[in-house]
């Protein structure tokens, strides 16, 4: 197999949409039977929150050999961002890909003037929590809801 030294990452288009929406939906439904069914629609998104996500944020894909196998959305709001909808297909987990879509989307949003990034994620999602952490990434202990599941909010400082 490829090593993530090919992996390149790139600004999504509209034209990628499909390609997300299916990174998405397999890297999240191992966890479906842990969420609620608004919880996990709105983690995998529908095909019109993927197209207003788009518009609204920045949004990353990580692709080898032209095909897109990770991707990351992030946004900001004056010194502080947000990231969402980080994903990676199952087959490319522990690759590298992962850290590679995280560093693009943080220099993104430092270049933008963040100096803060807060992103949130779900009990079931451990080896996120583990990823995160080891990254950076400290749990703020904000826990909101999210469609009747704990969201928990991780932050990181610049």
């Amino acid at each position: 197999m490829e090593s993530s030294s090919e992996v390149e990452i790139r600004s999504a288009n509209h034209g990628d949409a499909v390609a997300i929406l299916q990174c998405l939906n397999a890297a999240f439904t191992r966890h479906r039977p842990e969420y609620t069914a608004a919880a996990f629609a709105d983690t995998v998104l529908s095909p019109e929150a993927l197209h207003f996500r788009l518009q609204q944020m920045q949004v990353l894909v990580a692709t080898l050999a032209g095909q897109v196998v990770g991707t990351v959305a992030g946004a900001c709001n004056g010194a502080e961002g947000h990231l969402r909808g980080m994903a990676v297909l199952p087959e490319y987990h522990g690759r590298g890909v992962a850290g590679k879509l995280l560093a693009a989307i943080e220099g993104d949003l430092r270049s933008r003037g963040c100096e803060r990034i807060t992103l949130d994620t779900t009990l079931p999602l451990q080896a996120a929590m583990k990823f995160y952490e080891k990254n950076g990434y400290q749990r703020s202990g904000n826990i909101a809801d999210f469609f009747g599941m704990p969201l928990l909010e991780y932050v990181k400082q610049f």
